[in-house]
């Protein structure tokens, strides 16, 4: 297919999901079926234009004047790609299966508007009823926040310290274009253009053999912040499919006690598989069966409960542009609750002395420092750690690492603007010693 023909693919599919209502990867994967002519190369292209697209939705509108797929898609060569006009309109000159030749109006929208007077939301490229939300943690940072929010993400991975270095895995994945992460001290990243093809890591001999997972770097932080410890009881207590639980099994070096355990045993499913090729062999995994309570026999004393916390993913939404679109308000409020059940759970789990580590991978207040603010309030026993003194003695980055996140009296919130990885929250909290 011809970069023109693409630019047409992406059109339609831009349509099919506004006039289906349907997923991006669905409405990718139903185009797909229905030309089986296209290349991987051609899909991989247009799957990078369909994601730019949603990333950059209410800005590309605003360009164009104009909010159909096709000025969408054309508003986005500009605010995406960064194409002038002579350059949109080589692509767009009606020929067969390339999209019809710019319009007068088209042509004088690309050439004069701007975003300069743009509302924060547009600029942002994020829903009207989060501004205020983003504006409460962000101010007047929130449109370049968000409009890093809305940047492609790269392909991070960690390396598995029970089964390799990162210094050898580096030399073996060196022809994936892989680098050493500039904060974690175990992740490598691969940068991703706008038309490529995630890389087959699924495939590679460091995969199969467990010496690496695919993890954003700033979930391995996350991880690294909890200040797991070989011999420890530690309790991953919404572990979904693992990947946060690995990480805790790598810093325990198989010494110690780790279950991991999620209310829905679905989530769960795929973790069974990850902790064996991990060569993990000290994780007890609990699926939860009707009523009873699979934790029952922990009364108070662990050492460790990580909380991986349900929340709307708004720190994610470089990696799931689409998903932003379609958030509404009451899904920030069924998660708030949900986080405020789950930590007063974590509470009756954690022995005197013992910590909790809560992580969400959200960037709104409700679910981060709010949500902990109510905690402490609720639980006298409990007290924030600075993220200073959490960070200080986990590897030789953490001073500066902490100096680029946003710190609040209630933990730690790294952003895509700020620190380079998708947007984690992060606080750790210590029970009181009887």
């Amino acid at each position: 297919m011809t970069p023109a023909a693409r630019l047409s693919a992406a059109i339609e599919v831009i349509a099919a999901i506004d006039d289906q209502r349907i997923p991006a990867a669905k409405a990718l994967k139903e185009w797909g079926t229905a030309h089986r002519f296209a290349g991987s190369g051609d899909r991989a292209a247009i799957s990078g234009l369909i994601y730019d697209v949603l990333r950059r939705q209410a800005s590309s509108a605003w360009i164009m004047d104009d909010d159909t797929p096709r000025a969408r898609v054309l508003g986005m060569l500009t605010t995406e790609r960064g194409l002038g006009v002579e350059a949109i309109a080589a692509f767009c000159d009606g020929s067969r299966f390339a999209p019809e030749a710019l319009s007068d109006s088209e042509r004088s929208a690309l050439a004069s508007r701007s975003l300069r007077d743009a509302p924060a939301h547009i600029a942002g490229d994020y829903p009207e009823w989060l501004d205020g939300h983003l504006a409460e943690v962000f101010g007047d940072e929130r449109v370049a926040e968000a409009t890093a929010m809305a940047s492609r993400a790269p392909l991070d991975l960690r390396v598995n310290t029970l089964k390799a270095k990162r210094e050898k895995v580096l030399g073996s994945l060196a022809h994936l274009g892989a680098v050493a992460t500039p904060w974690s001290p175990i992740g490598l990243r691969i940068v991703l253009g706008a038309d490529a093809r995630n890389p087959g890591v699924h495939a590679e001999e460091d995969f199969i053999k467990g010496a690496v997972e695919v993890q954003d770097e700033g979930s391995q932080i996350a991880a690294l912040m909890s200040g797991a410890k070989p011999g420890e009881q530690v309790i991953d207590l919404c572990a979904g499919a693992g990947g946060k639980t690995l990480a805790l099994a790598a810093m325990m070096q198989g010494k110690g006690r780790l279950i991991a355990t999620d209310d829905d045993k679905r989530q769960l499913a795929p973790i069974h598989e990850r902790l064996s090729r991990a060569g993990v062999h000290n994780a007890d995994v609990r699926t939860p069966k009707g009523a009873a309570d699979t934790l029952a026999d922990i009364k108070a004393s662990a050492d460790l409960v990580f909380v991986d916390a349900p929340c709307t993913g708004t720190g994610t939404w470089r990696r799931n542009p689409d998903a932003k679109w379609r958030m509404r308000p009451g899904a920030l409020e069924v998660r708030v609750r949900e986080q405020a059940e789950v930590l007063d759970r974590a509470a009756s789990l954690v022995k005197p002395g013992g910590r909790i580590a809560y992580v969400t991978c959200s960037v709104l207040a409700p679910e981060n420092s709010g949500q902990v603010a109510a905690f402490t309030a609720r639980h006298p026993e409990f007290a924030v750690v600075p993220p200073q003194q959490t960070a200080a003695v986990l590897w030789d980055k953490a001073e500066a690492f902490v100096e680029a996140a946003r710190l609040t009296d209630q933990g730690l919130l790294m952003t895509p603007h700020r620190t380079g990885t998708d947007g984690f929250f992060v606080s750790l909290l210590t029970r009181k010693k009887a």
